[in-house]
């Protein structure tokens, strides 16, 4: 029984060493074989060694109280009490040990589990920080290239506006000089009225002055 636990509290004394220190893979192995050992029928089980071990502490306490009383009334303890007392002592001691280890390494898995999920968890909120950074440099450059487009735009809204006043002051010049034009053949149209009754006019005391003449001649 003493070597059985000796060899128990080597082992979890190596499982602990090995989720203190990182060792290559050997602490990702032991966290996965303990994993594996909380899955299924594995708690059960854990719990009954368990519940046997601390039944069996509480023997050899027991058994190292009743040693001591037997002393205590005799005045004290023969040579097999004192073997028994140790040999329980002993026991009690190593079981003790050992699942006072045991919580320390179930307390110990739980922790790093723990901090690996949280680890994993801050490297993929790290992963979506650099994405959205990514994404707020995009949106800023398109920022800018909207911004710069904009501008462009308000530009030639500014020359297109100034060309267009252009165009509409050249179109009242234009206006204006049409109407003088038009003003200017109202005014011909109506001289050229007047020569051709002045014309008109003149021929008659032409045709006249011609009768007259003749007259005279005759």
């Amino acid at each position: 029984m003493i070597q059985l636990l000796f060899l128990v509290l080597f082992a979890e004394g190596a499982l602990a060493f090995l989720l203190l220190v990182k060792i290559g893979p050997l602490r990702e192995l032991v966290i996965k074989s303990l994993d594996q050992l909380k899955m299924g029928k594995g708690p059960a089980t854990v719990k009954t060694i368990a519940g046997t071990m601390f039944v069996i502490l509480l023997s050899s306490l027991m058994s190292i109280v009743k040693i001591q009383n037997k002393g205590a009334k005799l005045g004290t303890m023969s040579p097999m009490d004192q073997v028994l007392w140790r040999t329980h002592l002993l026991e009690a001691s190593l079981i003790g040990f050992t699942l006072f280890l045991g919580f320390i390494i179930d307390r110990m898995h739980h922790y790093l589990t723990k901090l690996i999920r949280l680890r994993s968890n801050a490297g993929s909120s790290k992963e979506e920080v650099e994405q959205l950074q990514k994404e707020k440099m995009q949106l800023k450059d398109k920022e800018e290239k909207a911004s710069k487009e904009l501008k462009r735009l308000q530009e030639e809204i500014s020359t297109l506006s100034v060309n267009l006043k252009k165009l509409k002051s050249e179109c009242e010049q234009k206006d204006k000089q049409i109407e003088t034009a038009d003003a200017h053949v109202i005014a011909l149209q109506k001289q050229s009225a007047d020569l051709l009754l002045e014309y008109d006019r003149l021929l008659e005391d032409n045709q006249n002055l011609q009768k007259q003449a003749q007259g005279y001649k005759s």
